[in-house]
């Protein structure tokens, strides 16, 4: 390969971007370094399938059709000193119980989507931050450069590109080997609970439902000789923004007996509120990659600006492809969901719905803490729901940034958390996410909120 990553002019194809105007993407001053990192990642081999994006999909048209609901959470932004067991252990028992408790509540399948094994990067309001007095680039995510405040250390390096491919391999390596070693069995969910979980609100109320469904699948295997091993596995999938475009289309290929190209770096990908320009290059794209594509929809977002948004990524308007996800904050639900929900529902687009209500809903304390309100987030899922029902849509999924570890970095929540405790385990690196409590206690409410209009 050469010292520049050649670009095409004219139709889609994986680098067609590079001709479009972008936002959020790195300078990288060493092209040479860029184009072999990106070469080495054209040869390494797909991180994911086409048939399990494939499979993903159809379970999104349940979802479109109001036959199953999403779990989505993880990290705001991985580190690469997370790809660890605890740390993946810890978020993949958190996500499971929440899923345990919809499945309960709702009695619908969950389609359960990790933010990991690629979530690396993030977007930036600036350019760059003063740290300790000394302006530098902003820390973009561990996929682009080092969270250590010395400038040398906040330069893009293309090398990180192939670190981060490396990193999320052995995330999923380990994620797919608990899943086949029955890591989610239901037949044992008690096995899925963490120490600090006893002092919770919901605490009784789970253990009652860890032992109905016990009863139930004792019951059931009573009248068969064999057990569910249905039971012993679920389906899981990942996801990620698609923000650093090299490394997205470096992975993105033609495989055998399928049209199309797949972005075989994750199951899904999303388009960010500030990248979601209709003449941009994320766009771009993602208008050419079979995967389903979650778009961020937040305040000011014209009707006819999300129209033509939908017409460029799925211009033959197929379900399961496209998820919408609103992101609005609690003080503006009320008045942007509903316009767009009755304009996008006269217009036939099939789409999935879903709320992020951790963006929209972030403030500083008056020590500059960043963090978040469990209140506020419950109250933008409270709101989300009922402009759904009111305008006879459905919501079908919630994306959370979340953590399975005992962090404190959101306030509220049945343990009162306040802001005079933020700083006893404040971990995150970019944006304040919901504790383990937090977590579980958040699945019972957006359960109970999803039955006040959609249990039959």
């Amino acid at each position: 390969m050469s010292s520049t990553v050649e670009t095409p002019s004219t139709s889609w194809d994986p680098l067609s971007w590079t001709n479009f105007p972008i936002q959020q993407m790195p300078n990288y001053v060493d092209k040479e370094a860029l184009a072999k990192a990106y070469a080495q990642l054209q040869a390494y081999p797909p991180l994911t399938t086409s048939w399990e994006i494939e499979s993903l999909r159809t379970k999104l048209v349940q979802v479109g059709r109001g036959e199953a609901f999403i779990l989505q959470g993880g990290d705001c932004a991985e580190r690469f000193e997370d790809c660890n067991p605890k740390h993946i252990v810890n978020l993949m028992k958190v996500l499971l119980q929440m899923s345990f408790i919809l499945l309960h509540e709702m009695n619908l399948p969950i389609v359960r989507i990790g933010r990991m094994a690629g979530q690396y990067a993030k977007p930036r309001s600036s350019d760059t931050e003063v740290v300790n007095g000394k302006t530098m680039n902003s820390y973009r995510g561990d996929i682009i450069n080092g969270f250590e405040a010395d400038s040398s250390n906040r330069e893009a390096r293309p090398e990180r590109l192939v670190e981060g491919y490396h990193k999320a391999g052995l995330t999923l390596n380990f994620l797919r080997s608990l899943v086949d070693d029955g890591f989610a069995d239901l037949h044992h969910p008690e096995t899925w609970e963490l120490d600090f979980m006893q002092g919770n609100t919901f605490y009784r109320e789970y253990k009652d439902m860890v032992l109905s469904i016990q009863h139930a699948i004792g019951f059931m295997e009573s009248l068969k000789d064999d057990r569910f091993n249905a039971l012993q596995k679920v389906d899981y999938f990942t996801s990620h923004e698609a923000l650093n475009l090299w490394y997205e289309s470096a992975q993105t290929r033609q495989v055998p007996r399928r049209d199309g190209w797949f972005n075989l770096s994750a199951h899904m990908v999303w388009i960010g509120n500030r990248t979601r320009q209709l003449d941009s290059a994320h766009i771009e794209y993602c208008k050419g990659i079979r995967n389903p594509i979650g778009v961020k929809v937040g305040p000011g977002l014209a009707e006819d600006e999300l129209l033509a948004i939908l017409d460029a990524l799925n211009p033959s308007n197929e379900e399961g492809k496209i998820i919408l996800i609103s992101r609005m904050g609690r003080d503006k639900v009320a008045k942007e969901l509903p316009n767009l929900l009755r304009r996008i529902k006269a217009e036939g687009k099939n789409v999935v719905w879903q709320v992020d209500p951790m963006h929209g809903n972030t403030f500083s304390t008056k020590n500059g803490t960043k963090t978040r309100n469990f209140d506020d987030i419950l109250e933008d899922v409270k709101q989300s729901f009922a402009a759904h029902r009111a305008e006879g849509t459905y919501l079908g999924g919630i994306h959370l940034e979340l953590t399975g570890n005992n962090v404190t970095e959101c306030v509220g929540g049945s343990q009162g958390l306040n802001e005079d405790g933020l700083d006893l385990n404040y971990q995150s690196f970019c944006d304040p996410r919901l504790n383990y409590e937090q977590s579980l206690e958040m699945a019972f409410l957006v359960a109970r909120e999803w039955k006040l209009g959609y249990k039959k």
